[in-house]
């Protein structure tokens, strides 16, 4: 499945993907999957504050030790951590023991693009 054609590096080029927010124009087939698959990930509570704490920190990045306390098992989280990279919504680092997360490149304008209201 695709990666909401987030699979650039070039923020500019990642929230030029949905070009106008809802309502305002028709989605293309290709740009409702891409759609649909990111707000699919984040439809489960769980997944939604763990991309919530990751958006969070002040540092653009949190390791999976620091974000894990979102009342499910490690193994839970770990699954929800990789169905929101799988969405596109979040990368991830290994370094020695721990995995850290951060927002990808584009993703918060772009939804916020996708739900701003036009007046």
């Amino acid at each position: 499945m695709s990666n909401l054609a987030l699979e650039s590096t070039d923020e500019k080029a990642v929230a030029s993907w949905c070009c106008q927010p809802l309502g305002t124009a028709e989605l293309s087939a290709a740009d409702s999957v891409k759609i649909a698959l990111m707000f699919k990930a984040l439809s489960d509570p769980v997944r939604l504050r763990l991309f919530s704490k990751v958006a969070a920190q002040p540092t653009g990045e949190a390791c999976v030790c620091d974000i894990q306390d979102v009342g499910v098992s490690q193994p839970t989280v770990s699954h929800h951590l990789r169905k929101l990279r799988e969405a596109g919504l979040l990368e991830s680092e290994r370094r020695a023991s721990w995995v850290y997360y951060r927002v990808a490149p584009g993703v918060l304008p772009v939804m916020a693009k996708l739900l701003s209201q036009t007046t």
